[in-house]
């Protein structure tokens, strides 16, 4: 069928391509209907890999998707053709230790979608395991249902924060996952996040958000910000969402003694931490890796209007301007936060 395919680094194709179809007793067959394209999608085309993942043999793209039910396997209870779904993209090893204790987000032998050797789901049909689809609320279109999968990082992370009631948090980096992270912070239970980075476009675009303040770093001290905002003691929880090594160094001078730093963002490169500045305030230090048993929550709290992500999608393109969808989105366009492509009917 036809996908868009990374045939190696900086080349896409949009084309048939041989993907193996066949439908197990605890599998569904999907109609595809809206996929958002990740960050991590537009590092493998423009750079031919991530860390020790490596596109060695052409990939179709994409893993943030929506689609409707239109096959069940035998075994299948819960689902039925017709319903309108999201999916989780990640299909841990249910036997593994990992899955066992609940982490399966870490199982080393997760298959996820587009992560090499995988095949993502930019093309019209895929087949997924039943456990790891979820139906969407009537209120919840099939654009949200694709922001499921960035939203759930965010709820990964609040999750790991532990959140207390009226907690100050704040985020470093206003991408798309700093915002669900922000977003998520905020329905947990924070009573003010703090959200900080260089784009004031984007600082626009979630400090439209009731309950979020926002922090041009070019122009004022994040530190100096903080401190003000709560009489010098600091935030609760900092949540590291850029990646980039001078928020890194500079996140443990942001958090109150005893609070806690959620690593969220992932640096290029190593970058070296001050232990011993950690460690004479007790601060928490918390990862986090994708996510786990965490979809049903963000979809209720999407239906239950307490999280309105329709601000987030930019723009959403059809399928056949795959390429040029994906080209915009290597331009990092500073008004753009999700872009999505639709599938053809």
């Amino acid at each position: 069928m036809k996908a868009l395919v990374l045939e190696e680094k900086d080349k896409l194709a949009l084309r048939e391509i041989d993907l193996p179809q066949q439908l197990g007793p605890k599998d569904v067959r999907i109609k595809v209907h809206t996929v958002g394209i990740c960050g991590s999608d537009v590092h493998y085309y423009t750079h031919g890999k991530i860390g020790h993942f490596v596109v060695n043999e052409p990939m179709v793209l994409g893993h943030e998707a929506s689609g409707t039910v239109i096959e069940c396997g035998a075994e299948v209870t819960g689902l039925a053709p017709g319903d309108r779904v999201c999916m989780e993209p990640g299909i841990p090893d249910p036997t593994s230790r990992a899955s066992k204790l609940g982490i399966y987000n870490v199982d080393p032998s997760v298959r996820f979608w587009a992560t090499p050797p995988i095949h993502g789901c930019l093309t019209p049909e895929v087949i997924h395991p039943a456990a790891f689809v979820y139906k969407l609320p009537e209120s919840v279109s099939f654009a949200e249902g694709a922001m499921v999968e960035p939203f759930a990082i965010g709820m990964q992370a609040a999750l790991r924060a532990r959140i207390q009631p009226g907690d100050t948090a704040v985020v470093t980096g206003a991408g798309p996952i700093g915002m669900m992270v922000a977003l998520a912070a905020l329905a947990g239970g924070c009573a003010r996040v703090i959200v900080a980075d260089l784009a004031q476009p984007k600082l626009d675009i979630i400090g439209a958000y009731d309950g979020i303040e926002t922090v041009n770093i070019r122009e004022t001290s994040l530190p100096d910000a903080v401190a003000a905002a709560t009489d010098g003691w600091g935030a609760d929880i900092v949540f590291e969402c850029s990646g980039a090594a001078p928020a890194i160094l500079n996140m443990a001078n942001l958090a109150r003694p005893g609070g806690a730093i959620v690593l969220v963002g992932m640096p290029v490169d190593p970058v070296p931490v001050d232990i011993v500045g950690l460690q004479a305030r007790e601060l928490r230090v918390e990862t986090v890796f994708r996510y786990a048993n965490v979809y049903d929550r963000a979809i209720a709290l999407m239906a239950s209007g307490k999280v309105d992500l329709k601000p987030l999608i930019t723009a959403s393109l059809p399928f056949d301007d795959s390429i040029a969808a994906f080209d915009r989105a290597v331009e990092a366009r500073e008004t753009d936060v999700k872009l999505q492509i639709v599938m053809p009917d």
